[in-house]
């Protein structure tokens, strides 16, 4: 990587971005709240469509290939996160710490869990987000952002909404399976909801990498 290159510049900013949202949301994810007083769902759940935004947009100027490195960094950082957890928590705090035990395994135990399952969720809700990217891209040819980025998004999200609350939530038993399917099913709703609110900003993020690059290209600055 040559980071005289603007190109492997804006790889960075948004490698940066993917892998902080992914990182805060297992942190924050044993945290629930009530979205409209219609659903419980992890406070994570926020900051989910914008790692898919993220997905979308570097898909689109790094190829299969970059959003799967970053997919697997990702996955090894959160495991890494995990570890780091675990060894936190087996750590007994002195009879002063403003933090005891019980309440540092209440907040990390259950953020456990919900790495489990992300684990999981995100390395299967990437790569088939990737894969239907692609197939949208070559059949429309390059046109119609908006679609692929749609159409992938559906599909994936749907994946990695009733994967990582079934790990995260039903297997440690702190919904029923009837909770789940009703938490999981508006979870999904919401994510999509703001997946379509969210396609305005990819148009605004494409136009402003673009310019970027190709203001380099125009100016013989390496890009």
């Amino acid at each position: 990587m040559d980071l005289t290159k603007r190109k492997d510049i804006v790889f960075i900013i948004l490698a940066g971005f993917f892998v902080t949202n992914a990182l805060v949301a297992e942190l924050i994810g044993g945290k629930l709240v009530q979205f409209f007083g219609l659903f419980t769902q992890s406070i994570g759940i926020i900051l989910w469509p914008v790692v898919f935004l993220l997905t979308d947009i570097i898909n689109e100027y790094y190829g299969k290939s970059g959003v799967r490195k970053l997919t697997y960094i990702t996955v090894g950082l959160i495991s890494y996160t995990f570890i780091l957890i675990t060894i936190g928590i087996n750590i007994q705090a002195t009879p002063f710490s403003p933090v005891s035990d019980d309440v540092f395994k209440t907040v990390f135990g259950q953020t456990q869990w919900i790495i489990v399952g992300s684990i999981i969720a995100f390395l299967c809700s990437q790569l088939v987000d990737v894969y239907f990217f692609w197939v949208i891209r070559n059949i429309t040819k390059g046109k119609m952002i908006w679609l692929r980025a749609t159409v992938s998004t559906i599909i994936s999200q749907l994946f990695d909404t009733f994967i990582v609350q079934y790990i995260g939530f039903v297997v440690p038993k702190k919904w029923s399976y009837d909770e789940f399917l009703h938490n999981a099913a508006m979870g999904y709703v919401f994510k999509l909801l703001v997946a379509l609110a969210l396609i305005p900003v990819i148009y605004f993020l494409h136009g402003v990498i673009h310019r970027y690059i190709k203001t380099a290209e125009e100016e013989g600055i390496k890009n």
